[in-house]
């Protein structure tokens, strides 16, 4: 297990249960208890946890927000790249293309590096750094930046993002339930998602399998919406019945 993917792993075991101690959580991540020990240090140096005798506590800013980012894009870093993969047969040379600020869409952009004379709008602040490192050209909403997730929302983004007209977005969500609800834990990122919504001519959502039956808090809208749907696991039924509602299409994953 990566360092990243199992540091997130320590977080989602804190948040279920604040009380659990160093001897547990070796345990169920299969390793020593001097590598949790090393592991709670590096995450108390980043203001992320306190450290205690025997244990540890999430600080308040964590127990009550998302993963942080550098967690996150370790979070089945693997899944995401075929994801990533995938989703790029739909880029042209000379595209404008919107992204949102999740780590599915970041894993994107070695991708669009392989484009010539792209335009990439995007509300990720670690994505804009990456795609001016890959030398496209690039806008960065602005706005107020969510903590931990390096995005920016809020009315100054959707404002910024509402002057363009993209031919392509690709963003993801927290939660994909059967009915096909889009859905989300932070109401800003959602709403900030709508407005991009009105604005690319086409709207692909990835997403992984873990996050397929699942129902977060705010509505972002149903697949009926968008275009296609690209994960790494075939879709049920009821999902896909509703997504052909529209002229896009699934890509499948291969048996």
């Amino acid at each position: 297990m990566l360092i990243r993917e199992r540091q997130r792993r320590i977080i989602e075991e804190l948040k279920r249960d604040p009380d659990i101690g160093v001897k547990v959580l070796a345990a169920k991540l299969y390793v020593s208890e001097p590598t949790i020990r090393r592991d709670l240090t590096a995450l108390h140096n980043r203001g992320i946890i306190t450290k205690m005798y025997g244990g540890a506590m999430l600080n308040l800013s964590t127990a009550f927000s998302e993963t942080p980012f550098s967690l996150r894009v370790a979070e089945k870093s693997d899944t995401k790249l075929e994801i990533a993969r995938r989703a790029a047969a739909r880029i042209e040379d000379g595209m404008t293309v919107m992204l949102d600020g999740s780590t599915s869409a970041y894993h994107l952009v070695p991708h669009l590096a392989q484009h010539k004379n792209l335009t990439v709008i995007t509300s990720g602040a670690k994505t804009a750094v990456m795609l001016a490192e890959a030398n496209i050209r690039t806008f960065c909403t602005g706005g107020q930046m969510i903590i931990h997730s390096y995005s920016y929302v809020g009315e100054q983004a959707e404002a910024f993002v509402r002057n363009f007209n993209a031919d392509i977005l690709f963003f993801s969500c927290r939660g994909l339930d059967l009915d096909g609800r889009m859905t989300d834990n932070a109401i800003e990122e959602a709403n900030l998602r709508k407005v991009m919504f009105t604005c690319a001519a086409q709207k692909v959502l990835l997403c992984d399998s873990g996050k397929i039956g699942k129902c977060c808090l705010y509505n972002m809208g149903t697949v009926s919406e968008i275009d296609a749907i690209v994960s790494d696991a075939a879709l049920p039924f009821s999902i896909m019945e509703n997504l052909n509602k529209t002229e896009g299409t699934h890509l499948p994953s291969p048996r």
